[in-house]
């Protein structure tokens, strides 16, 4: 049992079975990892696990989750983003540590110390829950998502002045002014390197490799980018995924900032999970239901304190409906609490009784975050309704209409064609800048899913002639004509498919019309020959 193999081998096993129940119940698979976690370290007792190594591998997630989303933020972006990033970013940490700390000392009675690690630590939120859902999502381009990306991002900068401060109260031989100088003297030889020799090595690894047209070699290559900047960053005394993050800005000004992103989507996410695992085995089951009522007590109160402070933070200079969507995003305690905490208790800053309690607030804490942010649009209408909110759509004034699912290329096509040809077309995407491009062209668009008995409604399925399905993902494909039918059985769907294998695979549905995509292309091509 001491085999990391067999350690993988159990989170992998159960956490599936886990997961395939849970998804019958619309429960994030999030919990399906965590409950692995508690399942194997506490309920089967296996001591000998490895949990060691799997947190080194669940680290690891977070950095493949940064570096992803340094793609996303190219360095003209951040240039953009400076004032949400560094202002926002600076009010929330500091203003939610204020608070927090306040209410652990003077409320409480925490000692100073205690109380200001405690206020760091909870003034950060999950960057693994957040940025994973706003990027799957695609809420991270919604205005929303991008004001709390660049908050989540200034939160993963300060962990390096967290740790290093605890550092500094755990040790009385350094001085401020020593490990302020040694600060940014490491930081300015990290990102010196990686713009400069990295940012070469980088480009010329990613070029040779594409070249071979070897998948195996150009993921090889991706993969000794990420964790060759990660390890550099961890050595000069920062974190691991700060290092990943500077690798994916780089990326992000190259040509190969899409493939690189797909390529390790799965990964990712693979890691991802063994991360939310390594939380689950944190969890003392007899001790948290012996404390639950001041567990959650403490984790109502963090809550309510940063959602408040985002809130206004965000309302600033933002709508109503963008500030309460991005407190309800990050008003949860993030992971990075887990080591901050450890490092605490282990410098003799925290007692093992109290970093435990804490342990179990970050823990509850990330167990429900998955339930508010998978809601966070139902939540956030209680507030107030955009034309953007997903799923909220105001019901439509049409009849024999025809529906356009999608609008990338083949969708602004079928829509351009409808427009000059007069006929009546809603179109309906789950990405935004979709939405807002189609907008921008005059046409009548909303941001939601159409496999979503509301938005059927409210787009009139029943009254309309014909619902054009431009979408290639077979899954959504299939759960969009599945929720369609159930809903009108006698809807006239056309739907775009790519290969016979797949018309097979949808033949048990009552599809009125196929479009295969490559015979189409096909005759076009012999006709314009002939």
């Amino acid at each position: 049992m001491q085999s990391i193999l067999f350690t993988l081998f159990l989170s992998i096993a159960i956490s599936t079975i886990f997961n395939i129940v849970l998804k019958k119940f619309g429960i994030s698979h999030i919990i399906g990892y965590i409950l692995t976690g508690t399942l194997i370290s506490y309920i089967f007792n296996f001591s000998s696990i490895d949990i060691h190594s799997l947190e080194l591998i669940a680290e690891f997630g977070i950095v493949f989750l940064m570096f992803t989303i340094g793609l996303e933020m190219s360095i003209e972006r951040i240039k953009k983003m400076k004032e949400i990033l560094l202002l926002n970013g600076f009010l929330q940490v500091s203003f939610s540590a204020i608070l927090i700390f306040l209410f652990s000392h003077f409320i409480i009675g925490i000692q100073i110390v205690p109380s200001v690690i405690i206020a760091l630590a909870f003034s950060l939120s999950s960057t693994a829950i957040v940025l994973s859902y706003l990027k799957h999502s695609k809420d991270i381009y919604t205005p929303y998502g991008e004001k709390s990306t660049a908050i989540l991002i200034f939160q993963d900068l300060a962990v390096i002045p967290i740790l290093l401060l605890i550092s500094f109260l755990a040790n009385d031989s350094l001085s401020v002014s020593q490990i302020i100088v040694n600060t940014l003297f490491s930081a300015f030889i990290v990102i010196l390197f990686l713009f400069t020799v990295g940012k070469k090595i980088m480009n010329w690894l990613l070029r040779f490799s594409s070249n071979t047209q070897l998948e195996e070699l150009f993921l090889g290559s991706v993969f000794s980018i990420v964790m060759g900047a990660s390890i550099l960053a961890h050595e000069m005394g920062f974190t691991y995924s700060l290092g990943a993050f500077i690798a994916g800005m780089i990326i992000a000004e190259t040509k190969y900032r899409i493939k690189v992103e797909s390529d390790i989507a799965s990964y990712k996410d693979f890691l991802l999970g063994a991360f939310f695992f390594s939380v689950g085995t944190k969890i003392d089951i007899l001790y948290f239901f012996n404390n639950i009522h001041y567990i959650f007590m403490i984790f109502v109160a963090i809550v309510l304190v940063k959602a408040f402070v985002i809130y206004f933070i965000i309302r600033r200079k933002s709508t109503k409906s963008t500030a309460v969507k991005a407190a309800l995003s990050l008003c949860q305690v993030g992971e990075f609490s887990f080591a901050i905490f450890a490092l605490a208790s282990n410098d003799g800053l925290l007692s093992n009784e109290l970093s435990s309690f804490l342990i179990l607030v970050t823990v509850l804490s990330m167990i429900l975050t998955p339930f508010i942010i998978s809601n966070i649009y139902k939540i956030a209408s209680y507030f107030e309704v955009e034309f953007y909110e997903s799923d909220k759509i105001t019901p439509i004034k049409a009849s024999n209409h025809v529906i356009v699912c999608g609008f990338s290329t083949l969708g602004r096509i079928v829509a351009r064609t409808l427009y000059q040809n007069n006929k009546k077309f809603v179109i309906i995407s789950d990405d935004l800048r979709h939405v807002l491009l189609a907008r921008k062209l005059g046409y009548m668009a909303y941001f939601g899913h159409l496999d979503k008995k509301p938005v059927l409604e409210s787009l009139k399925v029943e009254q309309s002639s014909s619902i054009i399905i431009t979408l290639s993902n077979t899954k959504r494909k299939r759960l969009i004509c599945e929720a369609i039918l159930a809903f009108y059985s006698d809807a006239n769907i056309t739907l775009k498919i790519n290969s016979t294998e797949e018309r097979r695979d949808l033949k048990d549905l009552n599809i009125k019309n196929f479009v295969h995509a490559h015979k189409e292309v096909a005759k076009l091509l012999i006709n314009k020959s002939i």
